[in-house]
């Protein structure tokens, strides 16, 4: 099976110019607002680029990049379940690429393929700027292992949580996870931990839910007893795939939140990284909420 480039559908090109190309990767990759979100960045910056979805086989992932690399691309993002892979495929790493093992963004550049990892400073900056919920001093459970916590741990801990405790359908992968971040979490006076999912005996401020279970039609990862009235419950994930655990959060009192502002925060961060311009996230994050609405 080969890699299958999905046009996208919104584009922005400056008129006279030959646009630079980008993409998000993937599998599944059909549902990513990712296109939208970038071709609303270059319009609103006035930067000249193309910006599709890339389709690759499960044991595609390198030939897939390398083929689009050499069609011409200039970077892409990468979603599940490839963001590991991503980090291992590059040349050189950013400090939090390094820190998380795995990689959301590439850059190719004529050195080699540069990698970085946007999702932890997109989700940052949902929730204290967003979602207006404060992280320093706070109580909060990250639930999964994989990529996307991998991600977001690193700039998670800088925020100056109380206490962050990470779960995992296999409890080695948190403890491996938790290790990693140990320093870090030391010079920033948070308590991090890994516990074990049958082990959660409290509730959080906040419960971010990392995994892709909703994605692949599983239940809800943690029990109910992690929620009070007012936490902040927020899925990565967004639409359908989001809906389960949303309902479930909204069902014990908790204050539901989607993926959809940690998505364009993150696509932000990876916007400065290949085009050297931070673009503006607020009002795009508004009209893709109406749009998807």
């Amino acid at each position: 099976m080969s890699a299958d480039v999905i046009p996208s559908e919104s584009r922005a090109v400056t008129a006279g110019s030959t646009p630079d190309r980008y993409c998000v990767v993937g599998n599944p990759v059909a549902h990513s607002r990712s296109p939208w979100i970038h071709a609303a960045f270059a319009r609103l910056t006035g930067e000249s680029i193309e910006y599709d979805r890339l389709l690759v086989p499960l044991d595609g992932f390198v030939d897939g990049l390398r083929t689009f690399a050499a069609s011409g691309g200039k970077g892409c993002n990468v979603t599940v379940p490839f963001k590991f892979e991503a980090a291992g495929f590059a040349h050189r790493l950013t400090d939090r690429a390094l820190l998380a093992g795995a990689a959301n963004t590439l850059r190719f550049e004529t050195d080699g393929i540069h990698a970085d990892n946007t999702d932890g400073a997109g989700l940052v900056a949902d929730i204290e700027r967003n979602a207006v919920v404060p992280l320093a001093g706070s109580t909060l459970l990250l639930v999964g292992a994989g990529g996307a916590s991998a991600g977001a741990l690193g700039p998670l801990v800088a925020a100056a949580p109380a206490r962050l405790v990470v779960v995992n359908r296999t409890p080695a992968r948190a403890e491996a996870l938790v290790a990693r971040h140990a320093a870090w979490a030391r010079a920033s006076g948070t308590v991090l931990e890994a516990v074990p999912i049958a082990e959660l005996n409290e509730s959080f401020d906040i419960v971010v839910n990392a995994t892709s279970s909703s994605l692949e039609g599983g239940g809800i990862p943690v029990p109910p007893l992690v929620l009070r009235p007012g936490t902040l419950a927020l899925d990565m994930m967004y639409g359908p795939a989001s809906r389960p655990f949303l309902s479930w959060a909204q069902r014990y009192g908790a204050a539901p939140r989607d993926g959809l502002g940690m998505l364009v925060e993150q696509a932000a961060e990876a916007f400065r990284f290949w085009r050297g311009v931070q673009p503006p996230t607020q009002d795009v994050l508004a009209a893709l909420r109406a749009e998807m609405a």
